[in-house]
């Protein structure tokens, strides 16, 4: 349980320091904010093991949070504690029917705050809080922490986005996420990239995998995802995408260049390659092939 990554949305900054400095002594790692719109996206980039989440806040209050994340297929696994003055049945019963965990009510004893995080995370299943800080696939590790990814023991050099990219992927194996998702859950919203670039960022991640690049699956029509069986390896089909990646950089290389230097040309995020994603063709639509 110790490191586990915590996001606290928390407006009152003594509050928000206790919390901090307990849980941080317990070895966990907080990630804090002071506004209900700029947690919500804090939360999205950085899929943590839990949130602790104020409703009285600014700019968006806690019980939208709540629901915003709730809502959505990425972050609604993610255990939520309500941290609130409001002592009202009513304010707790909405925010336990949104699907809060469990809720503490100020003031709070930091060591009850504790126990009660404590005690959410070992009711959520393994899987769920893996958001995990290293991942490994046979020979292929993807470790968080030290923001590195290893085959066969072997350092792969990524980009600061191809990391994101990849770890966000193979962090939720098996489920489907389009370039726009992408784009602003594992990117980040402030990032200077537009949604065809993602297939740049994808090219250049299967390159560097080599033999476990058919690990990320192209879904025709959707967008991408981490193959979800266990110990899978590239196949025999990376023949046929081997031929099909050489077939589409001949047919569309200079179409692609043109396109890509525009684009990458005025990005400040650095990308680990100029071509389009294997098997996507130039088609300026949003749709993967």
């Amino acid at each position: 349980m110790g490191h586990a990554k915590v996001v606290v949305i928390e407006d009152e900054p003594d509050i928000l320091e206790v919390i901090q400095h307990n849980l941080q002594r317990e070895g966990f790692k907080v990630l804090a904010s002071m506004n209900g719109a700029e947690g919500l996206k804090l939360v999205q980039n950085e899929a943590p093991a839990m949130v602790l989440l104020d409703l009285m806040l600014p700019g968006m209050d806690g019980l939208d949070v709540c629901r915003s994340l709730k809502m959505n297929t990425v972050t609604q696994h993610i255990p939520i504690v309500m941290i609130t003055a409001k002592g009202e049945e009513s304010d707790i019963v909405l925010g336990l029917g949104l699907g809060a965990d469990d809720y503490i009510t100020k003031p709070f004893r930091p060591r009850e705050l504790v126990a009660r995080v404590k005690a959410v995370l070992r009711r959520v299943p393994p899987s769920a809080t893996a958001g995990a800080e290293r991942l490994v696939r046979g020979g292929l590790v993807v470790d968080a922490v030290r923001h590195q990814v290893l085959i066969d023991d072997e350092e792969v050099k990524l980009t600061a986005t191809e990391f994101r990219l990849l770890h966000f992927l193979a962090s939720h194996p098996g489920r489907v996420f389009t370039r726009d998702q992408l784009v602003h859950r594992a990117i980040g919203e402030d990032a200077v990239v537009v949604d065809r670039n993602i297939d740049v960022h994808v090219r250049s991640i299967r390159q560097k995998l080599t033999e476990y690049r058919d690990l990320v699956e192209t879904v025709r029509g959707v967008g991408y995802r981490f193959r979800e069986e266990e110990g899978a390896v590239a196949s025999a089909d990376s023949a046929t995408d081997s031929t099909t990646d050489s077939t589409t950089d001949s047919t569309t290389g200079s179409t692609t260049g043109s396109t890509t230097g525009s684009t990458t040309g005025s990005n400040t995020n650095p990308t680990g390659g100029a071509d389009l994603s294997a098997g996507q063709s130039a088609n300026p639509s949003n749709n993967p092939d």
